[in-house]
């Protein structure tokens, strides 16, 4: 191999390894998982990132509990690491919503203007956090029925604060949510088929503006006043109905 080529494999193979990264931590607890002094909790919990987007996504341990991900000696790797009951802790579920925002930020971002994040600021037991719905590590993406159900444990007939339209809002919102998902997934499927480049990059063009007010109001639903969720899954809805129709009626090419 010629020294040009093998540089460039070798930065091909550095690029790579850095947006590949596996987890150190991850690695190192599922060579332990046997110790008798690992818990229950921590099996599962481990398994349970082993199985979410952020262990298919390599989002390791040390990102949000902290920790020295570069050692494989208990001591050092576990350094300055605290308990999710520390209140300084960043997994401490007052602390986890900013934890999360490293790479969530527009969920977080409205989940600041809630009634649920002042609950959570003052200390409220009442006030949920990013856990109480997705999991402490799992990443759940909530079914309508199960945001309902989760949304009446506070809000139902035998909630602290009965208010039922809550989880009808929440479900039949999220039900939107997946609806146009879907319809676009389509229309994604649709658009990879055309062979006209110019046709498919307009179609692209238009795909994208339709995306852009769905993933808007799914953060927007993180304020838990449906308002603004319902004007942009509106819009979403519209554009993705438009161009389905333009898919089905492609422009006749001179």
């Amino acid at each position: 191999m010629s020294r040009t080529l093998l540089v460039l494999a070798s930065a091909l193979f550095v690029t790579a390894s850095a947006y590949a990264q596996p987890s150190r931590c991850a690695d190192c607890h599922f060579a332990n998982s046997g110790d008798p002094r690992l818990s229950a909790f921590a099996r599962s919990h481990l398994d349970a990132w082993d199985h979410s987007e952020h262990g298919r996504n390599s989002v390791g341990c040390e990102k949000c509990h902290g920790g020295d991900a570069t050692s494989f000696e208990r001591f050092p790797a576990h350094a300055a690491m605290l308990h999710s009951r520390n209140p300084a802790s960043p997994v401490n579920r007052v602390n986890l919503p900013r934890t999360c925002s490293q790479c969530h930020t527009g969920p977080f971002v409205a989940f600041q203007k809630s009634r649920h994040y002042e609950l959570l600021r003052a200390g409220d037991d009442r006030g949920p956090s990013c856990s109480t719905c997705h999991g402490e590590v799992a990443a759940n993406l909530l079914s309508p029925s199960a945001i309902a159900a989760r949304c009446d444990q506070c809000h139902g007939a035998k909630g602290t604060l009965p208010q039922p339209e809550y989880s009808r809002n929440a479900s039949l919102l999220l039900g939107e949510v997946r609806a146009i998902r879907d319809t676009l997934d389509d229309a994604e499927t649709l658009i990879k088929r055309i062979k006209d480049r110019a046709v498919r990059q307009q179609f692209e063009a238009e795909w994208q503006q339709a995306e852009v007010p769905l993933i808007e109001a799914r953060q927007a639903g993180h304020e838990f006043v449906f308002d603004n969720t319902r004007e942009r899954l509106t819009l979403a809805r519209q554009r993705a109905d438009r161009l389905m129709e333009r898919l089905a009626n492609p422009p006749a090419r001179n």
